[in-house]
């Protein structure tokens, strides 16, 4: 099997998630080498080289993409730098698997499709809640019929940042310009995951609010202005007649930080994580049959972690299902990440207007 060579813009030794999860999952998946990094910085060269054993070190995202040892370009930056560096990959004809949320905005997002679409390269994104084995496993117990008609569901979960502190690096993520907040990411991928399993909404009510004013860096202990919605609830009806409800709040909470239910004529499924991402925390899953049915553990059937051979932790074996899903062309593409950026405008305005609002 021919590996993919993949480039990285945003490699970090240091922290972030291309770190945490992304590199990880690509040195250990065999269908995957990672070739080069870019990095505006010298002198990190050899302290990159160091940690990552790469030898093909860019000073930009050009000569990284210019490079014949380079298929897939990972972009893993802050998401205000996401369009200048997706729109010169595309441009220069790579493939590209941007992390989540793939524009600041959804307009942003559209013209990234739209370019890939006309460049004819694909685009893969981040969203990697829909790609854990427990969501794949419970679309198809769904699918298969053995909750019957589902009536309801309703999610509630936390933000896991965006709270009262806020660390150094995730400063810019509470003004809500730079498209990185709750709303965004965390809530983003949750309801990801649950459109994925039963469906988009085809219509919803959403409230949104600020709570805290200000959030605390943890490095320092300045106080800066909190700007995005650290509330938001949405509520509304899903393609195939169920009625939903989702709850998100800012920030690690001493109470629930994610417990999602499905309620069908043959029985209820639970879904219960220690934080609001399915990618971070590992979901437990319990399901009833029948009426008045006991609520029982279930465990996800092995064959449902297609990274299950490797010795991944669990954080970089979620990003690596994505990885093993774009192998079969079952990953989320840039057209997936259009349809939330639309649900996400759409809960927006419906929160600003008073509005109901649809967004297929």
């Amino acid at each position: 099997m021919n590996k993919i060579k993949v480039g990285i813009v945003g490699a970090n030794p240091e922290r972030g998630w291309a770190s945490m999860a992304h590199i990880p999952a690509l040195k250990a998946l065999p269908g995957y080498e990672i070739t080069a990094l870019s990095s505006r910085n010298s002198e990190t060269v050899d302290l990159l080289k160091k940690a990552y054993e790469v030898e093909n070190i860019y000073g930009s995202t050009k000569e990284l993409v210019n490079s014949d040892d380079v298929e897939m370009v990972l972009v893993a930056v802050r998401v205000p730098l996401h369009n200048e560096i997706i729109r010169e990959v595309v441009s220069g004809g790579k493939n590209v698997f941007s992390e989540w949320p793939l524009g600041k905005n959804l307009q942003e997002t559209e013209e990234l499709a739209f370019l890939a679409r006309e460049n004819n390269v694909k685009g893969y994104i981040g969203l990697q809640s829909r790609s854990v084995p427990a969501i794949r496993f419970i679309r198809d117990y769904i699918n298969q019929g053995h909750l019957g008609e589902v009536l309801s569901t309703s999610m509630i979960g936390s933000g896991i940042i965006y709270g009262e502190y806020t660390p150094m690096a995730n400063d810019y993520t509470v003004d809500p310009e730079n498209g990185a907040g709750m709303i965004n990411v965390t809530f983003g991928n949750a309801v990801d995951a649950m459109c994925f399993v039963l469906g988009e909404f085809s219509e919803l009510n959403a409230t949104t609010a600020t709570r805290r004013k200000t959030t605390t860096i943890v490095e320092n202990g300045q106080e800066i202005p909190f700007k995005i919605a650290d509330q938001v609830v949405v509520s509304g009806i899903l393609e195939g007649g169920a009625v939903a409800s989702v709850h998100f709040r800012g920030g690690m909470l001493s109470g629930t930080n994610f417990f999602w239910e499905i309620n069908g004529t043959k029985g209820d499924i639970q879904i219960i994580a220690d934080g609001g991402s399915l990618a971070v925390f590992e979901p437990r899953i319990m399901m009833s049959t029948g009426e008045n049915g006991t609520m029982e553990i279930v465990e996800v059937p092995e064959e449902y972690n297609l990274v299950a051979d490797y010795g991944l932790d669990y954080i970089p074996s979620s990003v690596g299902q994505n990885y093993t899903l774009l192998q079969s062309g079952n990953a989320p593409t840039f057209e997936d990440a259009v349809i939330r950026h639309r649900m996400i405008s759409a809960i927006e305005k419906s929160a600003l207007q008073g509005t109901r609002e649809s967004y297929l």
